[in-house]
């Protein structure tokens, strides 16, 4: 008889062969094991090739405190700690915290002792430390390291309170940058290159000589260096120095352009009357530019129309000394005084020799002679260092009111200031030093 359709299409079925139960176990272990380890295997490879390797961060066992706020000016002021931090140029306080940096570790410590919290520590040389973004958080500790070819390209930000990793980017900056920082953004100088960033480190801006553009020739002028740099209110300013221009140049730039961050969205850029030139401040609708030969005040708009040419009573070498240097040297402090409004919005400038405090509109308000940095405000008043101390000015006149004694082993040596609540926190060369109020 012939076989049905479904007949001829039936065939054997193989028979499933069941393991006794402690050998399926065995199996289920042995193939665990081995999915295990091809797991483990693979973070290797990834821990091996990330900006993780190399890399020891001890995490604060509780947040830091902040430290008692300052009320008013005290009598004096006592050493309470100090520690090297050869990686800034200035007091880095983020939050509660007051940061150090040297070699290849970044220290997050407790203001009124100097207490280590958390340390971050890298197999890689830093190349600075700066903070940024405090805009509706205590901010970020940005920690910028050599990536062991010459350039400074892994940035990563840190919690200031515990020293939490935060975020990492990889920028394509040069030995030498500084990070400067208003509410929003973090500017990273450089002799022919900047970078732009905003809060979670994407690049807003690159400005200059790019090394490896995504888009070729989007730069206006690639082949310039660059003198002082500021930010402020989203705007960039530059000093630049371009071959064939006989005087200097100043550029403002939008910090986070319209047309994304390989094309410069440039606000103006003007030839200035002499090389030589500095930044000193922007504000969010002008730029004060100190000039040399003789020594005056440039102030333009927003449009870079000059809207005034101020006398300067400081020395031609003061301003001339930033004539070949690769980023900024001025100082700026903004802080709480007893204005009004109780804030002071004006701008404190060193330059060299002495110490000029712009108002709101950048215009000079006074001079004080034989400073060592610029001014800070302080509890309400305002201080100077100087070599015999701190000056204790009036915020309005620059009046010294009277001079606070200090300590230091080179009286002559620069010193910028900040704030940490009570603390007035130093740096001096390659070394901060924490003061504590007393009387």
């Amino acid at each position: 008889m012939p076989l049905q359709p479904r007949e001829r299409l039936r065939s054997p079925q193989p028979q499933r062969v069941r393991l006794p139960p402690e050998r399926r176990r065995r199996g289920d272990v042995v193939a665990a094991a081995v999915l295990a380890l091809l797991l483990v295997g693979a973070g290797v490879a990834v821990w091996r090739t990330s900006g993780v390797e190399g890399t020891t961060d001890v995490l604060a066992a509780t947040p830091i405190a902040p430290p008692p706020p300052a009320i008013g000016v005290p009598a004096g002021f006592a050493e309470a700690w100090k520690a090297p931090s050869g990686a800034t140029d200035h007091p880095v306080v983020a939050g509660p915290a007051v940061i150090t940096a040297d070699g290849s570790e970044v220290v997050g410590r407790t203001a009124t002792t100097g207490a280590e919290s958390w340390s971050y520590t890298r197999n890689r040389r830093l190349c600075t430390v700066g903070s940024g973004f405090p805009e509706g958080s205590t901010g970020r500790v940005l920690a910028l390291y050599d990536s062991n070819t010459g350039w400074c390209s892994e940035l990563t930000a840190l919690s200031p309170e515990t020293g939490t990793r935060i975020g990492a980017s990889n920028p394509d900056l040069k030995p030498g940058t500084r990070l400067l920082a208003d509410h929003t953004y973090v500017l990273a100088t450089g002799t022919d290159y900047l970078e732009v960033w905003r809060s979670d480190l994407v690049r807003t801006l690159e400005y200059g000589h790019v090394v490896t553009p995504a888009q070729p020739a989007r730069q206006p002028r690639p082949d310039c260096t660059y003198g002082s740099a500021a930010v402020a209110f989203g705007r960039i300013g530059v000093i630049e120095r371009c071959p064939g221009e006989p005087t200097d140049r100043l550029t403002v730039l939008t910090a986070d352009g319209q047309d994304g961050a390989e094309t410069p969205q440039v606000q103006y850029s003007m030839p200035l009357p002499t090389a030589g030139a500095t930044l000193v401040a922007l504000s969010e609708g002008r730029a004060a530019v100190a000039l040399p030969g003789p020594p005056r005040l440039l102030l333009l708009d927003a449009a870079g129309v000059q809207v005034g040419l101020i006398p300067l009573a400081v020395p031609d070498t003061d301003l001339t000394a930033d004539a070949t240097a690769p980023t900024a040297t001025i100082g700026t402090a903004q802080g709480t005084t007893n204005g009004t409004d109780g804030q002071d919005d004006r701008i404190y400038w060193w330059t060299g020799s002495r110490t000029i405090a712009l108002n709101s509109d950048l215009t000079p308000l006074w001079t004080v002679d034989g400073t060592l940095g610029p001014a800070q405000p302080y509890g309400g008043g305002l201080l100077v260092p100087s070599p015999a101390g701190l000056l204790v000015l009036d915020a309005a006149s620059g009046t010294v009111l009277r001079t606070i004694p200090v300590s230091r082993s080179d009286r002559a040596a620069p010193v910028r200031l900040s704030t940490a609540g009570e603390m007035l926190i130093e740096q001096r060369g390659t070394e901060v030093v924490a003061l504590r109020p007393t009387g």
